[in-house]
């Protein structure tokens, strides 16, 4: 416990950051608001006809938000801010409400997205065999692979990592093996011990003439890198892009942000999971106690997705490569004969934008609660969720099947931790049960039902993830890969505190305060 403390207390490496820049983009943004809503309320305040108009538009955007196809739980915050404060409320929801800010870039993403995944295809000899031995596994991969374009595959090896400093070793093994190019794109890079170890190897191998590249997100990082870092990385050899930077002039699109975690390695191997390439990911810093993350490794055909889900998000920010030619040098590279030594599993990976309406990340997680016969247990690292997920878990409880939902025990913000709290005593009403990881932050993101269904990735049970945030995961359907995360929900059981009968009888007046608090919940 002592340690536990200590752990707790522990303060991040003090590093050379862009907080600045972010600071500053927060006050000019600030700023431009305040005059907008200044100019507003004065002409609002001498000009009955203001008045008039601005009720008008109130009622228009309150019946156009209404009739989206959005789920009610986005809706609801801005129904009620516009209804409560036209003016502001107007004010507001243009700025970071409307979807028409990001038309373009929508267009532009989704495009070049396609035309990637038209170089997948789907061998429908392997769903012939899924059909056959589960048809409701079968209903799930039609889904991912006809509707989504994500194919099944079979010949591939996964590996499970149960924490995060296995998948680092793992990685840097892999990596010190490369031969024609490296892919890496992730949320978060902080420039200190864990990373230092990888640069050392990119920059070797970019030196020896692999392709080197190299992704991340500007928010994710930006208490962790400066702008110094991108020169770093291309006077060594490395092409280094920063997705979505931050600007002093606000726009929808800096509230969508990358947090995928993707390293592809000559079309052979590729990693995936929850971890970012941070100290405190592989329990180097202890700001919350200690760190649970988990990933996977996939060798062999499954690791085309990857590559082409990299190649998507980098040409999108930037383009400078043909899909066509891109599927011949590096989509194509994962032909190269390999042979799987266990070919008794399937895997997906798939990933979800926040520029399309299809939520492939959330239906994805309903099919599996729908679908679950006995156990289903998942790591979250924040639950704020939909009424329809809480319906769907509590549906699946009441018939029988064993769910459970292991959150943090120590959190990294406080505001979202009361958040995550708020919809326990809707699910344990209905038999869910809640475990809360004491050792600290589990910011694993996994799932595992029935012995057989398992996913792992970047995927939290909260708006951000599931309708904000480019991501992406790795459903399994194999009995090996889904024991190994069975077994690793064992050892999490062991550590946590179950506290489902404490909020089984939550007091009125707590309730009343969550329910003010899940009001806001769209919003974090």
């Amino acid at each position: 416990m002592d340690n536990r403390k200590h752990m707790r207390t522990e303060k991040k490496t003090a590093v050379k950051n862009s907080f600045g820049r972010l600071l500053a983009t927060g006050i000019f943004v600030l700023i431009q608001v305040a005059w907008l809503a200044y100019l507003l309320l004065y002409f609002y305040r001498d000009y009955a006809w203001i008045s008039l108009l601005s009720t008008f538009i109130a009622i228009i955007l309150v019946l156009k938000i209404y009739g989206t196809s959005t789920n009610s739980a986005m809706k609801m915050p801005w129904i009620i801010v516009i209804l409560a404060f036209p003016i502001l409320g107007i004010l507001i929801y243009l700025l970071f409400g409307r979807s028409i800010v990001t038309r373009a870039v929508k267009k532009r993403f989704n495009s070049i997205e396609e035309s990637y995944k038209k170089s997948l295809s789907q061998d429908e000899n392997i769903l012939k065999e899924v059909k056959d031995k589960d048809i409701y596994i079968y209903n799930q991969f039609h889904y991912l692979s006809d509707h989504e374009g994500y194919p099944v595959y079979k010949n591939t090896d996964i590996e499970f990592y149960s924490i995060g400093e296995e998948g680092l070793e793992a990685q840097l093994t892999e990596l010190e093996k490369a031969e024609k190019f490296i892919f890496m794109e992730y949320h978060a890079i902080e420039e200190a011990s864990s990373f230092d170890r990888i640069k050392d190897v990119l920059i070797k191998k970019a030196a020896a003439g692999v392709e080197v590249r190299l992704f991340y997100d500007d928010v994710g990082s930006i208490f962790f890198l400066n702008k110094d870092f991108i020169k770093e990385m291309r006077a060594n050899g490395i092409d280094c892009r920063v997705f979505n930077p931050i600007k002093l002039a606000f726009n929808m699109f800096m509230n969508n942000r990358d947090h995928r975690k993707i390293t592809v390695i000559d079309g052979k191997v590729g990693f995936t999971g929850g971890y970012n390439l941070a100290d405190e990911y592989f329990n180097i810093t202890h700001p919350y106690g200690e760190w649970k993350d988990t990933g996977l490794k996939l060798t062999g055909d499954a690791v085309k997705t990857l590559t082409m889900l990299f190649l998507s998000m980098w040409n999108s920010i930037k383009k400078t490569d043909e899909p066509q030619d891109d599927y011949v040098k590096y989509i194509k590279a994962s032909d190269y004969g390999y042979k799987a030594v266990n070919n008794n599993q399937y895997v997906v990976p798939y990933a979800d934008s926040p520029l399309n309406n299809n939520r492939v990340a959330e239906n994805v997680y309903l099919n599996i609660i729908k679908s679950a016969k006995h156990y289903l247990y998942i790591t979250t690292p924040y639950l704020l969720i939909t009424e329809e997920m809480s319906r769907e878990l509590a549906m699946a409880a009441m018939r029988g099947v064993d769910v459970r939902i292991v959150t943090p025990g120590i959190p990294d913000k406080k505001l979202t931790y009361s958040l995550t709290r708020s919809y326990y005593a809707d699910l344990v009403r209905y038999g869910v049960r809640i475990y809360e990881y004491t050792p600290g932050f589990i910011h694993a993101k996994q799932w595992v039902s029935d012995g057989e269904v398992s996913v792992v990735g970047t995927i939290n049970m909260d708006f951000r993830s599931l309708y904000l945030h480019f991501e992406n995961a790795a459903y399994v359907y194999g009995r090996e890969t889904a024991a190994d995360i069975l077994n690793d929900f064992y050892n999490i059981f062991r550590r946590s505190e179950e506290v489902t009968d404490k909020y089984i009888n939550k007091p009125r007046i707590l309730r009343i305060g969550q329910c003010i608090l899940r009001l806001v919940a769209p919003l974090f």
